[in-house]
């Protein structure tokens, strides 16, 4: 189930296979119009039902009034997030999570992905957050448009980037300033759980790590703040003014 009136949009607009858009009964307005015209553009069946039904649907998340049914979400291979960087003759940049947990810090990730130009997302299978409809809600769409990788070892995976020709980079308090952070050469980061940190088996693995520098008395980010600071920094240096 895909709530939200943007994330709905946006899948509607995708090529993933939808089911049954549930409407909430009286809804009116001109994001409602575009959504039901672009639903009888792909022959979705409507179904116009009480609030009660879409809390009930949607799990008591914040549906806005609206509930797409649609396929699973399909993961994508690590060679497509190769190819997407092929595609745009660009050097890979791709984002490992290890073990995020909160949804919302997923979508926040997935949002800043699509717009700074990471070409893949690769998340564990085990112990961490899969593309869920909250995930869907908070990516504001973006869900739609950044790959996403699901593996069983991201231990192993971290040695096939690297013999892929990718540089893996993670995140420590002791860490290298991110401001020297050379991003030349395709790239993973690593982003840790979000009270654990990285694993110590994925630590083991990185090439280098990165230092946020911090003035303020709260010595800690949020995952989803540090990573999109982190996304802006190879963003900045890779398309310079």
């Amino acid at each position: 189930m895909v709530i939200g009136r943007n994330p709905i949009l946006e899948t509607l607009k995708s090529d993933r296979d939808v089911n049954k858009l549930f409407v909430q009964d009286g809804l009116s307005g001109n994001k409602i119009a575009d959504i039901l015209d672009e639903a009888k553009k792909r022959k979705v069946q409507l179904s116009f039902v009480p609030k009660t039904k879409l809390d009930t649907l949607s799990d008591g998340g914040n549906h806005q009034g609206l509930v797409l049914a649609t396929s699973p979400v399909n993961y994508a291979s690590i060679d497509e997030l190769f190819e997407k960087a092929k595609e745009k003759n660009e050097e890979p940049f791709f984002i490992l999570l290890d073990g995020i947990e909160d949804p919302h810090n997923l979508g926040s990730i997935l949002r800043t992905a699509d717009a700074s130009g990471v070409h893949g997302v690769i998340i564990p299978k085990r112990r961490a957050v899969g593309l869920t409809s909250t995930v869907a809600k908070a990516s504001a769409g973006a869900i739609e448009h950044v790959m996403v990788a699901r593996v069983t070892n991201l231990s192993q995976t971290i040695d096939e980037l690297k013999e892929r020709g990718l540089w893996i980079f993670g995140t420590d308090m002791k860490g290298k300033d991110y401001r020297h952070w050379d991003v030349s050469a395709p790239v993973g980061l690593v982003i840790g759980n979000e009270g654990k940190g990285i694993s110590r088996l994925v630590k083991e693995k990185v090439d280098e790590t990165l230092s946020i520098p911090m003035v303020g008395d709260v010595q800690s980010l949020n995952a989803g703040v540090a990573t999109a600071l982190l996304m802006y920094e190879v963003y900045r240096k890779r398309h310079p003014l």
